[in-house]
C-alpha cells in the first residue's frame, strides 16, 4: 500500500507516494520527467513490483507538476528539490538516487551528496532530439557512483551506441523502445517483457551493486 506526504521545499510542495517492502535491503527514491509525473508506465512498473522483492520504491513529484504547470522548471530547481525530499526522508537502508529523463539528469548531478549507492537513470536524455553534439555525458561522468542506465533501442534522445564507454557505468537495452520505453505493438517483444526487463534488471543492480556494497 502506498502513502503519499507533501514535502515543503524552496520551490513549492511537492509531492512524495512511498511503496514500502517488509524488510527493505535497498531504497530508491525516483524522480520524472519534464513533460509528465509519476504516474509514468516505467516508474510504475518499478514501485508496483521492486516493493515485493524487497526495495522500497519513493516516487517524488517536483513542484512544478504539483502546481499544474506544463512545463518544468530549471535544472538547478528540480536538484533543490530532489535534495529536499531525499533529506525529508532520511532512509536508513542503502539508498538509489533515479529517475526518467530529465529525473535521471537530476539523479545524476545529486546522488553523491545525499549519499548515495548509486543511481538508476531511466531514458537518460544525453542530447537533445538531432543535436548529439550538444552532449550531456558529463553529467553521467560527474555522478560518481555505479549508474545503472535503461535506454530504449530507439529514443532520439540517447540511442544506445551514442553512449561511451564509462567506468561504473551499465546499461540495459530494451529492443525497439522509444524515449518513453514503449516499445510498440510491432517490437520484439511485449510491453509487459520489456518492463520485466526493467525491473528484473533494476533489481539484480541493486542487489549486487548497492546493497552488496553496504554488507
Amino acid at each position: 500500500m502506498a502513502t503519499a506526504t507533501t514535502i515543503e521545499t524552496p520551490h513549492g510542495t511537492g509531492r512524495l507516494v512511498t511503496h514500502r517492502a517488509k524488510a527493505p535491503l535497498a531504497t530508491v527514491l525516483l524522480s520524472h520527467g519534464a513533460g509528465n509525473g509519476i504516474d509514468t508506465d516505467d516508474l510504475m512498473a518499478l514501485a508496483q513490483s521492486l516493493p515485493r522483492n524487497g526495495v522500497s520504491v519513493a516516487l517524488f513529484e517536483q513542484p512544478w507538476k504539483v502546481a499544474g504547470r506544463r512545463v518544468a522548471t530549471a535544472p538547478a530547481t528540480l536538484d533543490t528539490s530532489l535534495v529536499a525530499a531525499a533529506n525529508w526522508m532520511r532512509v536508513r537502508t542503502p539508498l538509489v538516487v533515479g529517475g526518467r529523463s530529465a529525473g535521471a539528469r537530476s539523479a545524476c548531478r545529486t546522488a553523491k551528496r545525499l549519499g548515495a549507492g548509486g543511481v538508476l537513470a531511466l531514458a537518460f536524455p544525453l542530447h537533445p532530439p538531432g543535436k548529439p553534439e550538444r552532449s550531456r555525458v558529463e553529467e553521467l561522468k560527474g555522478a560518481k557512483l555505479p549508474v545503472l542506465l535503461v535506454q530504449g533501442e530507439r529514443d532520439p534522445m540517447g540511442r544506445p551506441d551514442d553512449f561511451p564507454d564509462l567506468p561504473g557505468v551499465d546499461m540495459v537495452v530494451l529492443p525497439a523502445a522509444d524515449h518513453s520505453l514503449k516499445v510498440g505493438k510491432r517490437g520484439p517483444l511485449s510491453q509487459s517483457e520489456a518492463f520485466e526487463i526493467l525491473v528484473e534488471s533494476a533489481l539484480e543492480w541493486i542487489v549486487r551493486d548497492v546493497a552488496g556494497a553496504h554488507r
